[in-house]
């Protein structure tokens, strides 16, 4: 797929993300946002997956190990034909299968349920040993938020797949450098991100521009051709991406766009089309 078109799927997939949020009044568009274009590579380009044969064991597997950023995974999946697209609208409704962080019980697409900052890559790392045991050739694919790697269970999963060489599997560090409370040296810094992941005996991939089609392909085809460990893409991002009054703002990460700011982010969503 040209970048053209996985940049009108993106730009859709950022209207999912404000339509959520916005009908839900709660959810966090921020990270949403900055993940956009790695989900939509994933999804539309990178993964073998069927939303006719949701569960088939081939499959490639995604861990949302952020999994506040669930509008952006839910987005996705609707656009693939997982489930429905007004199905958004109902995000962290009573009786909607759109929770709040993604439910694997209750939601079409979704292959763990994530929530708790730090255990999704476990569980990642769990998935590739299986495929190793069992000699099946599906990769596995987790998304990480640089404030998540202040957890240490990160680092425990981490050195596990390495010792494992589980080189079906890929790591996606969102680093937009923000977290619920201010910037990552505000908090409790990781950096630098690269390094550790090398030290953890990681293949590591440092992407300039975590929102840009042509860097992210690269990245994901030098990961699939990696042997012998699994591989770290270290993505740089900007919070809120494609709505102005939203990138770059901490304030965005945990709050929803009112009537006014909806329509005036999506208004700009338009424009970009």
């Amino acid at each position: 797929m040209n970048n053209q078109k996985l940049e009108k799927i993106a730009r859709e997939v950022r209207k999912g993300i404000l339509i959520g949020t916005h009908a839900a009044k709660s959810g966090h568009p921020g990270g949403s946002l900055s993940a956009t274009e790695i989900i939509t590579y994933l999804y539309f380009e990178e993964m073998h997956v069927d939303p006719a044969h949701k569960r088939m064991p081939e499959r490639d597997r995604f861990v949302l190990s952020k999994g506040h950023a669930a509008p952006a995974l839910y987005a996705a999946l609707a656009l693939r034909g997982f489930f429905p697209w007004d199905d958004l609208a109902t995000l962290r409704h009573l009786g909607s299968h759109l929770q709040g962080h993604p439910n694997m019980l209750d939601t079409p697409g979704i292959d763990m349920s994530t929530g708790s900052l730090g255990q999704g890559i476990s569980t990642a790392v769990g998935m590739a040993l299986a495929a190793k045991c069992w000699h099946d050739d599906y990769r596995v694919y987790a998304l990480l938020g640089d404030g998540e790697l202040e957890e240490g269970q990160v680092w425990e999963a981490t050195m596990l797949a390495a010792n494992h060489q589980l080189d079906n599997l890929c790591m996606i560090v969102d680093n937009n450098n923000l977290q619920i409370d201010g910037t990552l040296e505000e908090v409790n810094s990781a950096q630098p991100i690269a390094d550790k992941f090398r030290a953890f005996k990681c293949h590591v991939i440092e992407v300039a521009d975590g929102n840009d089609f042509d860097q992210l392909r690269a990245a994901f085809a030098e990961a699939r051709a990696t042997k012998g460990q699994p591989t770290c893409i270290v993505c740089k991002t900007i919070k809120g991406k494609g709505v102005s009054f939203m990138e770059d703002q901490v304030d965005w990460h945990g709050k929803a766009p009112n009537d006014e700011q909806f329509a005036q982010a999506m208004a700009e969503l338009e424009q970009e089309a």
